[in-house]
């Protein structure tokens, strides 16, 4: 079954975006825009290129948003290998690509009353060679599938809501001897170890912290992170930080024990 939030009658009005014509008409160039910002953190013109038409791929209205479809839609049949190895080959700056994005953000929304909230979210797969697929709880269809998951961390103020880090969770069962030769096909680098989703929230939480790109002080997640000793070490770790979990129900008390 789905969480309340997620059925016909939300607990609270959720915010909707202020799009009038003329930022349609314009979005293509405030993509480029933006786009442009990031262009230093590629070596060659040929990935950053590759990265724009798969930006704006993303905001189209193709059913399926993968590399191959966006390619066919921007450039034609021909590009589709060159896109997919752009994705999984392409060498660019990920690290200054997520510090100036992190600029980006503080510079758009950041507030000192900030909120960073911490969250799962699944992605239904077909078949077995995507890294880190299984049959697990996927939040996003309410039920065990087969299906990728990543922890996220997003970023919440009275400005504006975005999403601020992610890492894939890998499944234990990856990590067995079984899985030796998928793990290699998948190119997940060798000294990758199994690590659960509170534990790889905890890293981005004290990434955000330490780092301190963008302000906040209060700390949210959802009960998986609320009960977590590991989490709830770091939460505690961030002087001068609020954290505010959801906790699982007390029998008896239902909804009383969430924060």
């Amino acid at each position: 079954m789905l969480p309340a939030i997620r059925q016909d009658e939300y607990l609270y009005e959720i915010p909707q975006f202020g799009v009038e014509k003329d930022d349609v008409d314009d979005f293509m160039g405030q993509l480029r825009a933006f786009h442009g910002e990031f262009s230093e953190y590629f070596c060659r013109q040929e990935p950053r290129d590759h990265f724009f038409n798969y930006m704006s791929g993303r905001f189209g209205d193709l059913k399926r948003k993968t590399a191959e479809p966006i390619a066919i839609r921007t450039s034609g049949r021909s590009p589709v290998r060159a896109r997919q190895r752009n994705l999984s080959h392409a060498i660019w700056d990920e690290p200054g690509i997520l510090r100036k994005y992190h600029e980006t953000v503080r510079t758009e929304m950041g507030a000192p009353d900030g909120v960073l909230i911490f969250d799962e979210s699944g992605f239904v797969k077909k078949g077995k060679n995507s890294a880190g697929v299984a049959r697990q709880y996927c939040g996003t269809v309410g039920k065990v599938e087969n299906c990728q998951v990543g922890v996220f961390a997003a970023y919440a103020s009275r400005h504006g809501y975005a999403l601020v880090n992610k890492r894939l969770f890998i499944p234990e069962r990856w990590f067995g001897d079984d899985y030796d030769e998928r793990r290699k096909k998948c190119e997940i680098p060798p000294d990758t170890v199994f690590k659960t989703k509170p534990e790889l929230a905890a890293e981005m939480l004290r990434e955000a912290y330490h780092r301190q790109r963008i302000p906040f002080r209060y700390i949210t997640g959802d009960t998986v992170y609320g009960k977590s000793p590991v989490f709830v070490e770091a939460a505690d770790s961030c002087a001068g930080v609020t954290y505010m979990p959801a906790v699982p129900p007390i029998p008896g008390y239902g909804s009383v024990s969430r924060l």
